[in-house]
């Protein structure tokens, strides 16, 4: 009952208002009557209605807290366990390998081979260092199938002096060497024997010096340079003397440096007759050459871009020339080490020699035409990179273009011969125009230092110009090179090498006339295995064991030049510090 009469009574209070607001609105006027402020507005805010952490609860069945009480007893436990105080863990540390600057080495073997070097290196102070260097290398021969002598028999012996201090480092050396050989391919092995050895020697001296400086205007611009003087002759009355000068220095433009490398180069010899007359023969060259070569880089692009100048006289002939190369190469990182493009188009004036021939083949005659190579150019490009830590490649493309080219090629057996190298016995140089294409390929393994393989084949395609082939160059080269360093003592490795086919042409003259059209002779080629195991005794001594031409094979290097079948060859190297 209160409450209805609680809400009648707000119900009239409510219906009196809206009557009264009514009539007000009736009325058209607004009273304009003054306000009064008592006293000025202050808000305030009320409290906000927060919920307690712990609430309190009006519950009559809310059981109240009983208080524990409880005591911990120690009880004293027997216990026969003694902790072992810590001990630190030791690391096992390989012995440390002593390095020893000097060995020797002897091994004998079959067809009375006989191998032997010795290397001396001694430091007089923290910046001088002497030292030598002697090495034999000989063998009877006693090749099957060849009724002539055909041992052979190498020997040299160099030494140096060198300084080295802060700002730049200096070396001057010399050496002898000699070496015999024998004229022992004849195509008819049944003649009556006869004497067919010759022999080389070589003396030079020289000295190279590099500078460690920053290029400056105030120091010496020149970074590095070397001289070379040497002597070259046989036991047939002929002689060779050569001199060579380099010098590479930096000439500073503005902010950059234009790397230029001079050399100059004389080479003057005779022989005592030509193949088939018995008139001396005389070549001389002066050369000069200045390349210089401005290198630009931009992030992952390297470019350098040069040229090479060679001034050439003729000094028997009484000709000079000028000859202008190009002398640029650019690299390109495309994925960091992973894959690099290079390129390049170079070229030069190669400076053939007597000694370079009969470094190459000791069967040459005395009686060779010299004169130099013009390498118009060679452009190459290719794509190199590292596929790990361990493993590396690199694929490359070239094309050259000779004029001059030398080719070796297998002298005319003559009708009225008089020397020992006169039965087409031997080989002599023809210069020809000759365009070569390649294709390279190579990898490399080197993993831990222990085990190292390095691969590489090359494929070559040629064409000639008056020649009809190029003479006793391979279509083909492959190599492979292996090192295993097995445990502590034991270690070995292996060298394989395959060369394609090469051409060579036989005939005979009878007074310079052809008695027979020649023959083009088709070389096969030739696989050759070679492998080496040793045994280091302790830290000086080591015995080694080594096999060449495993696959015993009597394949020939030049025409009518069969090489000796299996070989085995044992000895010891000890090294030492005086």
């Amino acid at each position: 009952m209160k409450s209805n009469f609680k809400y009648i009574i707000l119900s009239v209070l409510s219906l009196n208002v809206v009557v009264s607001l009514a009539q007000e609105r009736e009325t058209d006027s607004i009273d304009a009557g003054t306000v009064n402020v008592v006293k000025p507005y202050t808000p305030k805010i009320s409290d906000a209605f927060k919920i307690k952490e712990t609430p309190s609860l009006n519950d009559s069945t809310t059981a109240k807290k009983k208080d524990i009480k409880y005591n911990i007893f120690s009880i004293p436990v027997a216990s026969t366990f003694t902790p072992a105080k810590g001990k630190a863990a030791t690391v096992d540390k390989e012995k440390v390998m002593k390095l020893y600057d000097n060995y020797a080495s002897l091994g004998v073997g079959t067809y009375t081979t006989i191998l032997g070097e010795v290397y001396l290196n001694h430091a007089l102070s923290n910046t001088e260092r002497v030292g030598g260097y002697f090495s034999h290398h000989s063998s009877a021969g006693d090749i099957e199938g060849v009724n002539f002598d055909d041992g052979f028999s190498e020997t040299g012996l160099n030494a140096y002096y060198s300084n080295k201090v802060k700002d730049k480092s200096w070396k001057v050396f010399g050496g002898l060497d000699f070496g015999s050989y024998n004229w022992y391919g004849l195509p008819d092995q049944d003649m009556d024997k006869f004497d067919v050895k010759h022999s080389f020697y070589t003396a030079e001296f020289g000295g190279e010096i590099k500078f460690n400086g920053d290029v400056s205007f105030d120091e010496s611009i020149i970074n590095e340079g070397s001289v070379l003087y040497r002597r070259f002759g046989d036991d047939q009355d002929s002689g060779e003397n050569r001199f060579i000068l380099k010098a590479g220095f930096d000439i500073p433009i503005n902010d950059a440096a234009i790397n230029t490398k001079m050399t100059i180069d004389y080479l003057g010899g005779s022989f005592d007759r030509s193949y088939y007359l018995d008139e001396e023969l005389n070549y001389g060259y002066f050369k000069i050459g200045v390349a210089p070569r401005y290198q630009m880089k931009q992030d992952d692009l390297t470019i350098n871009l040069g040229v090479n100048l060679v001034f050439l006289n003729d000094t028997e002939g009484s000709k000079n020339r000028l000859f202008i190369y190009p002398n640029i190469t650019a690299s390109y990182r495309l994925v960091d080490e992973l894959m690099i493009a290079y390129g390049g188009i170079e070229g030069g004036l190669i400076q053939n020699s007597y000694y370079d021939f009969a470094q190459e083949n000791s069967f040459v005659s005395p009686t060779l035409f010299v004169v130099p190579t013009d390498q118009v150019y060679n452009a190459s490009i290719g794509l190199k990179g590292k596929l790990s830590n361990s493993l590396s490649y690199n694929i490359s493309g070239h094309y050259l273009a000779d004029k001059n080219r030398a080719l070796f090629k297998t002298n005319p057996v003559l009708g009225t011969a008089e020397e020992n190298y006169q039965f087409g016995n031997s080989l002599g140089v023809v210069y020809d125009k000759l365009n070569t294409f390649s294709v390279a390929g190579e990898l490399n393994v080197d993993i831990n230092r222990n085990f190292k393989l390095a691969l590489k084949a090359e494929y070559f395609g040629y064409n000639t110009g008056d020649e009809a082939e190029a003479w006793n160059l391979p279509d083909i080269e492959a190599s492979l090179f292996l090192d295993y360093q097995i445990d502590e003592h034991w270690f070995a490795g292996a060298n394989l090498f395959f060369v394609g086919e090469r051409k060579d042409q036989f005939a005979i003259e009878q007074s310079l006339v052809f008695i027979d059209p020649p023959k083009t002779i088709t070389l096969d080629s030739f696989f050759d295995v070679n492998a080496h195991v040793g045994y280091k005794i302790n830290d000086q001594l080591s015995a080694f064991a080594k096999a060449n031409n495993i696959v015993n094979k009597d394949y020939n290097r030049w025409m009518n030049y069969p090489v000796q079948g299996i070989q085995f060859l044992a000895g010891a190297t000890y090294q030492f510090d005086f």
